[in-house]
């Protein structure tokens, strides 16, 4: 049998980030030879992977970052089975990995985000390998993306709610955009301003309003006024643009930017969270 030393134990360790037991049984196995030791750690994940597939993964951490200049962002959730192991610096450190290639990478989609390169192997089997260090499904769960003249990101302080967003102009005072990314994670708009929501979703909203003035008893000419009142205060309150910005309700989010730039406003957002 092969004679392992805590300093091969502790090098396997570092490249796997599995525990130090898993480390010295892999290298036994594999004779003290570091790639057969590290596919046996990534085996262990798989199997592992594959018995907890119809676990739910309900916990994990939502985090965001730009880039050096910030013209781009992402946003990425990757998702465990317990808070335990969200909280874990290894299991955050890992998740920060991961959002790193999706900024540096800003891939198409999740699936594209799921086969960039981590380690020599893709971020999907990463987190395959991943599974057998923490003993819990993992689950890539959320990528989005943002490119705009300025990007701003923002986390919330338990790492389970996370928004970018993106406004028109460059060099704007970086609490702008932290300002707007908060409003993003505290209001949950459905849409930049009434422009951007869906013909579906105006038509949902109408239809409601319509329902709610027959069953008020509301004279039937006046339905059709009344459910556009209603959408038209819809659009008020769950529109970016037209929201009260909660730092100072006496004035909109738009008017906020116009006051720091007539010129300025938001081209797009990204919000998830994975709170319950």
């Amino acid at each position: 049998m092969a004679q392992i030393t805590a300093a091969e134990v502790n090098k396997l360790r570092k490249m796997t980030g599995a525990g130090m037991m898993d480390c010295k049984k892999a290298l036994v196995e594999a004779e003290g030879d570091f790639d057969k030791a590290t596919q046996i750690i990534r085996e262990k994940g798989m199997a592992l992977a594959n018995k907890r597939s119809d676990r739910e993964t309900s916990e994990g951490v939502v985090l965001a970052k730009t880039n050096a200049d910030n013209t781009k962002g992402a946003i990425i959730a990757l998702n465990c089975e317990t808070d335990f192991v969200a909280k874990n610096e290894d299991f955050v450190k890992f998740a920060n990995g991961i959002l790193d290639k999706a900024v540096n990478e800003l891939p198409a989609d999740l699936d594209a985000l799921k086969n960039v390169d981590y380690e020599g192997i893709s971020i999907a089997n990463k987190i395959i390998e991943q599974t057998g260090v923490t003993g819990e499904k993992l689950e890539l769960a959320f990528f989005g993306k943002v490119e705009a003249e300025q990007v701003a990101a923002y986390i919330h302080s338990d790492k389970k709610l996370a928004t970018l967003v993106g406004l028109t102009k460059s060099g704007i005072d970086e609490q702008i955009g932290k300002d707007v990314a908060m409003q993003i994670a505290a209001m949950d708009p459905v849409a930049v301003n009434q422009d951007h929501v869906s013909p579906e979703v105006i038509e949902k909203e109408l239809e409601i309003g319509r329902n709610q003035a027959i069953a008020e008893g509301k004279p039937e000419n006046l339905v059709d006024k009344i459910a556009q009142g209603k959408l038209n205060k819809f659009f008020k309150e769950s529109t970016l643009l037209n929201q009260a910005f909660i730092k100072e309700n006496k004035m909109s989010v738009q008017q906020y930017l116009q006051n720091a730039d007539k010129d300025l406003t938001v081209t797009e957002f990204k919000r998830f969270s994975i709170k319950q």
